[in-house]
């Protein structure tokens, strides 16, 4: 799946188009790599999304296309 779309399916971001803004000014990494919007997200992956001075980190432990709200949650494990 996408960057974008699974911050977007996660609910990380709430809109797909804020994650490829996110994404097109360097503000996502993943595994420590500046991810484009098209980057691919694998089981495993460590996401840092910084929102302005903060820093959300993860790592996903499934890519699902389509996820209820409560449980978008379950899709990452918040590291730190």
């Amino acid at each position: 799946m996408r960057i974008d779309k699974y911050l977007k399916v996660s609910r990380i971001i709430k809109r797909r188009t804020l994650a490829q803004e996110a994404c097109d000014s360097g503000r996502v990494f993943i595994n420590g790599k500046v991810a484009k919007p098209s980057t691919e997200v694998k089981i495993g992956d460590i996401i840092e999304v910084h929102f302005g001075d903060k820093v959300f980190k993860c790592r996903v432990t499934s890519v699902d296309e389509k996820v209820q709200k409560n449980l978008a949650s379950n899709m990452y494990e918040v590291i730190e």
